[in-house]
């Protein structure tokens, strides 16, 4: 799954909180940024008890007066000074319960595709004799989802939820959205290997983004955003063995991607993967010129990056990988010398490209890549 945070730039812009870079939960490792250490933070709001408590102050008082406000607390203690797994977690996967299941007879609660794994209750150490479907708390589980999770973006701001049928209620802000809650709801799931959870996640995320791009259509935060949640909902497809869906959503997210200016490396970097990833799976499945066409298209998008960015060693590498899987389906459909070119140039991008001494994770990289490119030369 990409480590792209589809919503650290709009909660960035509102004064958020990336749901990425902010997850730090007792599941221990971000795939964006590596996190040592837990924190008081809770998973929808982002903040912590220390912040709460500043706004409690006579400024934060005076700012929120307004007694049509309405603060987003949460009521299950994720606001609270210590982060802890809410009772509508998984304690397997730590997120939210999926297919909410009980083990019998401890009655213990797990997501259905955690508890499959296990023999013996994680939580008590009992015999699972059998496991049956908690519908009644899947349903609060799905009404946690629709209502403490249901935070407006920025610019929809000035809808209201209707109260008492004449006032309106102004939801006030909090750093993480709705959809940002999502994707970390999914990205919890997805490390856990609780696939259909992740995907359930992120359907809706990109559902509600759908919604919004009806009324906006030319928005590039919701493009970018809908192409790495579709891209995510890819990998979800391809790890549950679903290539024709994969490819289906890694091309429609290709084609939100497209539309967006070049300027983000990391965007161009999901663009040139999702692209691969299509190719890879053409590739798989026999059909080698298909492969070489998605396989040329990201070839195309690194290259410009690269023209841009010449310096960043990661676009060079990403180039140089490019290269090399378009060299091997030309191989394979026969076209040597064009195969044999396409080798050299990589070797020749990798062994000009300096790194420095604490790129060291980079440096094994570039070996290795090249000594697969003499092997491949060494072939012909």
């Amino acid at each position: 799954m990409s480590s792209l945070c589809p919503f650290a730039g709009a909660s960035t812009k509102s004064g958020g909180v990336c749901p990425v870079k902010s997850d730090k939960s007792n599941t221990g490792v971000c795939p964006a940024k590596s996190e040592k250490s837990s924190g008081g933070v809770c998973p929808v709001t982002g903040k912590n008890g220390e912040g709460q408590h500043k706004e409690s102050s006579g400024h934060a008082e005076e700012k929120n007066s307004d007694p049509r406000m309405v603060p987003a607390k949460c009521p299950f203690g994720y606001d609270s000074n210590t982060f802890k797994l809410g009772p509508l977690s998984c304690i397997i996967c730590q997120a939210l319960l999926h297919e909410s299941s009980k083990c019998k007879p401890c009655s213990h609660k797990f997501c259905k595709a955690c508890i499959s794994r296990f023999k013996d209750c994680p939580l008590c150490g009992a015999d699972i004799e059998g496991v049956e479907p908690d519908t009644e708390l899947q349903a609060l589980v799905d009404r946690f989802i629709d209502g403490h999770a249901r935070i407006k973006r920025s610019h929809a701001a000035g809808d209201a939820e209707a109260a008492d049928g004449n006032k309106k209620v102004i939801y006030e802000d909090v750093s993480m959205e709705r959809g940002a809650f999502l994707v970390q709801q999914a990205m919890r799931a997805f490390r856990a290997q609780n696939i259909e959870s992740a995907k359930s996640r992120l359907t809706m995320c990109a559902d509600d983004i759908r919604e919004e791009l009806k009324s906006s259509e030319d928005n590039l935060d919701l493009c970018s955003q809908l192409g790495a949640v579709l891209g995510m909902l890819g990998d979800c497809c391809r790890t549950l063995g679903d290539a024709p869906s994969a490819i289906t959503y890694y091309e429609e997210s290709a084609e939100f991607l497209s539309k967006l200016p070049k300027k983000d490396l990391e965007l161009v970097h999901t663009l040139s993967v999702s692209l691969n990833k299509i190719g890879d799976l053409r590739y798989y499945d026999g059909d080698l010129q298909s492969a070489r066409n998605y396989y040329a298209r990201s070839l195309d998008v690194r290259r410009s990056a690269v023209k841009e960015h010449s310096s960043v060693a990661s676009q060079v590498m990403d180039l140089a990988t490019s290269l090399a899987k378009v060299a091997d389906v030309d191989r394979n459909l026969g076209n040597e010398s064009s195969a044999v070119e396409g080798f050299e140039e990589a070797i020749h991008c990798l062994e000009k490209l300096k790194l420095h001494s604490d790129q060291a994770s980079l440096e094994q990289r570039r070996l290795s890549v090249l000594d697969f490119l003499h092997k491949q030369l060494a072939d012909k």
